[in-house]
């Protein structure tokens, strides 16, 4: 399905860059999608077109990754300013409100950001992330996190790849990981194939805090937005004590465990497009802008 580029400058003069799928009509809701830590809107390649069937469907590249402009400043590499970011991404395109599909990072996004401005977003899906990350996958992210090295064909690319995530995403075939090589890299004009994403927002990372944060104040912030939460059966980010805790303190959340997957679901499996799909049309359902 078609998608149009729109480009937008932000507050401190960076080119941004965001697809925008127009949807069924230009009234259609909207659903925004926010990708993770050192990842690119590519990664909703196959679930924005699946929701533009119904819904204008918005995919940022976060600024530092994919085609919006590298950051002079990294210690801008922090949800704060990307938060901004959306904010001017939003009025540019007149949206008032939205739902936000986010995985891992843009689900911490999209929580702070339905928090901060419950009356604008509709509703959220939590693509294996909550309001306390394992220190187990924050420890394995910070180790990777902006070291992958320059690769010289897109199958070493891909080999890179499948040695990072080959126990998040054990049962996919050598195709398949062509084809996440492609989300996670881009030729640069030397023809060399490189990370999509500023290496720096990985020290960023690393020079933060030790542990945590704890957004468990936050998430009780969010207790009259719906929100789906999806869960990798073996994730080492979104812990199942954690999701407990948030299905105990938050009646009426949704969630499934999304078997062979770790950290994270690629949302192309079956069980992830079907509640997604559930989640959202229920919104229309109950009179919300989803």
């Amino acid at each position: 399905m078609h998608a149009d580029e729109y480009r937008f400058d932000s507050h401190d003069g960076l080119r941004l860059f965001a697809r925008v799928y127009p949807g069924p009509a230009p009234e259609a809701p909207v659903v925004v999608c926010l990708h993770g830590l050192m990842r690119t809107g590519r990664d909703f390649e196959d679930l924005a077109p699946h929701l533009a069937q119904r819904y204008r469907v918005v995919v940022p590249d976060v600024r530092g990754r994919g085609l919006s402009a590298r950051d002079p400043r990294s210690e801008n590499y922090q949800i704060p300013i990307y938060l901004r970011d959306l904010e001017l991404l939003l009025k540019g395109l007149g949206i008032a409100n939205t739902a936000i599909v986010g995985t891992s990072m843009g689900g911490l996004m999209a929580m702070v950001f339905g928090a901060m401005q419950p009356m604008r977003v509709t509703r959220i899906v939590l693509n294996d992330v909550g309001p306390e990350v394992d220190p187990k996958g924050l420890e394995r992210i910070r180790g990777y996190a902006g070291r992958s090295a320059v690769a010289m064909t897109w199958s070493e690319a891909a080999d890179q790849l499948r040695t990072i995530f080959a126990s998040a995403w054990p049962d996919i075939d050598s195709a398949r990981w062509a084809v996440l090589a492609r989300r996670s890299y881009r030729e640069n004009a030397q023809g060399k194939i490189e990370p999509d994403a500023d290496a720096r927002i990985g020290d960023v990372l690393r020079a933060s805090a030790s542990s945590a944060a704890n957004l468990w104040s936050l998430w009780e912030m969010l207790g009259k937005v719906p929100i789906l939460v999806l869960r990798g059966a073996t994730s080492d980010v979104l812990s199942e004590a954690t999701l407990a805790r948030m299905l105990k303190s938050k009646p009426g959340l949704k969630s499934i465990i999304v078997p062979n997957r770790g950290h994270v679901p690629l949302l192309d499996e079956p069980e992830c497009l079907q509640a997604i799909d559930e989640f959202l049309a229920a919104g229309s359902k109950s009179g919300d802008a989803v």
